[in-house]
């Protein structure tokens, strides 16, 4: 259904913690697939783009909003992708992600050695 590869972005805002993805995808399974990556919660932008490779639709998301619940305020915007969906055959979608600052890992080493510092703590 979908070959994801990495794709450079032209944004000039702060790349750090940014994953770029890119598909090929049918028309009529557009709408579909652009709710699933919105639902997803971790995604800044969406971009779709024709064959020739021309921006057809470019939907930026507030990362909180869409995690916080508000799908029913892109309603409009799903409609238009929809509406899209049913002029294309094939279309790329472009999708920007917001990575985490830390991973679970992380965020576990940071735990273990606080607790190590406190057991040597109450130890002395």
């Amino acid at each position: 259904m979908s070959d994801m590869n990495s794709s450079p972005n032209n944004d000039t805002e702060n790349k750090s913690n940014r994953a770029f993805e890119q598909f090929e995808i049918a028309g009529g399974q557009l709408v579909d697939r652009i709710k699933d990556i919105i639902e997803e919660g971790n995604v800044r932008r969406v971009i779709i783009r024709n064959p020739e490779g021309r921006v057809l639709l470019e939907i930026p998301l507030t990362v909180g909003a869409v995690a916080g619940g508000a799908l029913l305020f892109l309603y409009p915007v799903i409609a238009a992708v929809g509406a899209l969906a049913a002029l294309v055959a094939r279309v790329t979608v472009e999708i920007v992600r917001e990575e985490p600052d830390a991973t679970i890992q992380d965020v576990e080493n940071a735990v273990e050695d606080t607790v190590d510092d406190v057991r040597e703590k109450l130890s002395e």
